[in-house]
């Protein structure tokens, strides 16, 4: 059995994430190979799409949703994903057996709280039109005067097939967003039947080679291996002598393949793929991106492994990035950043009147 060094896996990885070099294809075709990008918040989507793609505008995007061809929505592990609506129709109900034990998140907050009766409730209302959850929670009250009112809500969102209908922002989505039903707003049916074994595949193409393990903790779906074996899948090994599976013929570029710099927003997916996460971060870097409130920091990579953090903000017309290294920049490697970070302002920022890349003291 092959065995592939930690070089030649990250290369694997950022091939398959667009991030060995800039992709000429269409957002919807870039949103479909990534299987979904995680979206907490409307931007960073927008974000890693610039950063994976040739020419991307936010335009392309919010375009895309408009026509129905790219939804916002839970999914995978529970949290909201921006994928393709052929996606989200295909692999929800795969992922619906997650969604439902989340529920067991409530624990003692779920007392009277009858799924079933909440779902048929929560179905009805939101057909009328389009509602933030505190208006869904508020509704819900009004017939379930005794339970919970986060509990109505989180069953709501995990239970009900909902999409978030978008507005016209430049990101597509106001921080307090409306759902409206998936299958009305597709105009489409939801898959029945689960497809646990095409979203292996599918995962592999994106984030391989990996583990069953790695699957399981970007899907949130349990007892993977069965899954990975019912499977053609090519075997290697990586340095410690564990097994890792690939799709045949999935891009496998030399480990000395260069890596441009890239700037990643906020929880993005590739630093949440895998259960051992050393072939894009090093343990000894996590703590600083992994946050104790659940959060994943803006990261950029040199090399092809996160090297440090960044963030951006305009004050006065003045748009600055910040970038927090954690070790030494190489005078080549700061000039790259300083390039690649300037057109980041310039897309997060097209208004301000002046740029600055600075690292932190």
């Amino acid at each position: 059995m092959t065995t592939l060094s930690a070089g030649a896996i990250n290369r694997a990885t950022l091939a398959r994430q667009l991030l060995l070099e800039r992709a000429d294809v269409g957002v919807v075709g870039a949103v479909g190979q990534l299987v979904g990008m995680q979206g907490q918040e409307a931007k960073h989507p927008y974000v890693g799409l610039w950063s994976r793609l040739v020419g991307f505008a936010d335009e392309q995007l919010t375009k895309a949703v408009e026509d129905r061809e790219v939804v916002r929505a839970t999914l995978f592990r529970g949290t909201l994903h921006l994928v393709t609506a052929a996606d989200y129709l295909r692999f929800r109900s795969t992922i619906g057996p997650i969604l439902e034990a989340g529920l067991k998140l409530l624990g003692d907050r779920a007392e009277g709280l009858d799924v079933g009766e909440v779902v048929k409730a929560a179905r009805k209302i939101l057909a009328k039109e389009p509602l933030t959850f505190t208006e869904v929670r508020d509704a819900l009250v009004e017939q379930f005067p005794g339970v919970n009112d986060r509990a109505l809500g989180f069953c709501t969102r995990m239970m009900v097939p909902l999409v978030m209908f978008p507005t016209d922002t430049r990101w597509g989505w106001p921080s307090n967003a409306r759902f409206t039903p998936a299958e009305e707003w597709l105009g489409a049916k939801i898959r029945q039947a689960a497809v646990p074994e095409e979203l292996v595949v599918r995962y592999l193409e994106a984030f391989g080679p990996a583990t069953p393990a790695d699957f399981q903790t970007w899907s949130g779906l349990p007892k993977a291996k069965p899954l990975f074996d019912k499977l053609e899948l090519e075997q290697f090994k990586d340095e410690n002598g564990k097994t890792l599976y690939d799709v045949p013929e999935a891009p496998r570029p030399d480990a000395e393949t260069p890596a441009p710099v890239r700037f990643l927003p906020e929880f993005d997916n590739l630093l949440l793929a895998h259960a051992k996460r050393e072939r894009i971060i090093a343990d000894e870097h996590r703590p600083a991106v992994f946050t104790k409130n659940l959060r994943i920091k803006s990261t950029y990579t040199v090399d092809g492994l996160v090297a440090g953090l960044w963030t951006a903000e305009k004050k006065r017309g003045v748009a600055t990035l910040t970038l927090t290294p954690f070790g030494r920049t190489l005078k080549k490697t700061a000039a790259e950043l300083e390039r690649e970070g300037s057109a980041l302002l310039r897309f997060l920022e097209p208004d301000a009147k002046t740029y600055e890349v600075v690292t932190a003291s």
